[in-house]
């Protein structure tokens, strides 16, 4: 196929990061991509969401009816250990599209840490930033990250983009995370310890809220410990520099008492072989159907076109690609 150059009338009129989607759009060639067999497979597509309590099962369960309903094919959201599960899932076939954490997605196309080779993912949007939240019982004696040495804590279960932050965060705040007892439990089974008094604190990345944790404080007050601005800076010296420093929102999760803590990019992922007329369908009906979201999952009214394209080190599928292009405005 030959794409025809744009004019320089037309260049001129591009905002820079329109521009550098057209340049991408030309190197890829789009009508050249060969078809792949989830265009017309007869197969459930599905897409790796994250524990049943968590935003990313929330969010997929969603959005898996709307794109049933809109694209004549069957969408279904898969329970998983969350964005390194999501990620490994999508790798080897076993899904198509998932959620993932920046910094865990920047480690599959680098082959580095939980995966031994380099993945063929690519990003269809940033979707929101999600919160690094550090949960223990309100009654609880723990003040800060140190006082977790030689207790019972959760770090998040294997495969998950929360032991990967978990372990980070202890490291980046001088707490040798062998001092701490990990249970390694999923969202679920953390919430659940944590009712049961079974564990003394856990880790989580999500959304604000997050159903299951909302819950849990209805039931089981809870407090937020913070991560202050050095251990975040830190964080970043060591890794990707994709953490930001923020605040929980004031009342979230009953909790008044304001709270540092960082923040860490969360994308929609796809298999690079995925068919751009799939994808590009998938994004559309992502955007279109933001509204309707947002009154099931509150995060879903964070995806904003201006910020969605922006998901280094990831690059954008062609299909996302010819979507962002068409609708610049």
């Amino acid at each position: 196929m030959t794409v025809k150059k744009l004019s320089p009338l037309r260049q001129r009129a591009l905002r820079p990061a329109a521009a550098a989607l057209l340049a991408l759009v030309v190197t890829l060639g789009l009508g050249a991509c060969d078809p792949t067999p989830d265009d017309a497979g007869t197969q459930p597509i599905v897409i790796a969401g994250g524990g049943t309590t968590g935003v990313y099962h929330q969010y997929g369960s969603q959005l898996a009816q709307v794109l049933s309903r809109d694209l004549d094919r069957q969408f279904e959201v898969a329970e998983t250990a969350g964005s390194v599960d999501n990620l490994l899932r999508i790798g080897s076939g076993e899904a198509l599209l998932g959620f993932a954490q920046s910094d865990a997605a920047a480690s599959a196309v680098e082959g580095n840490g939980a995966f031994d080779r380099p993945l063929a993912i690519r990003a269809i949007a940033r979707l929101y930033d999600e919160y690094v939240h550090v949960v223990v019982r309100r009654d609880s004696d723990i003040e800060d990250l140190g006082d977790f040495v030689g207790r019972t804590v959760s770090l998040g279960a294997k495969n998950s983009g929360v032991n990967l932050v978990a372990m980070r965060v202890l490291e980046a705040a001088n707490v040798d995370p062998a001092s701490v007892l990990n249970v390694g439990l999923g969202p679920d089974a953390s919430i659940e310890a944590l009712r049961a008094g079974q564990i003394d604190g856990f880790f989580w990345v999500g959304g604000v809220p997050t159903p299951g944790l909302a819950k849990l404080s209805t039931d089981t007050p809870i407090r937020l410990l913070s991560i202050g601005p050095e251990t975040v800076e830190a964080l970043n010296s060591a890794h990707s520099g994709a953490y930001r420093i923020s605040e929980f929102p004031l009342g979230s999760y009953g909790w008044e008492t304001p709270t540092v803590t960082m923040t860490v990019p969360n994308y929609l992922v796809v298999s690079e072989s995925a068919s751009p007329e799939l994808v590009r369908s998938v994004t559309e009906t992502l955007f279109a159907s933001r509204t309707e979201l947002a009154q099931q999952v509150p995060a879903a009214a964070l995806l904003d076109r201006r910020q969605a394209i922006f998901t280094d080190p990831i690059e954008l599928h062609p299909g996302a690609i010819s979507y962002y292009v068409e609708t610049k405005r």
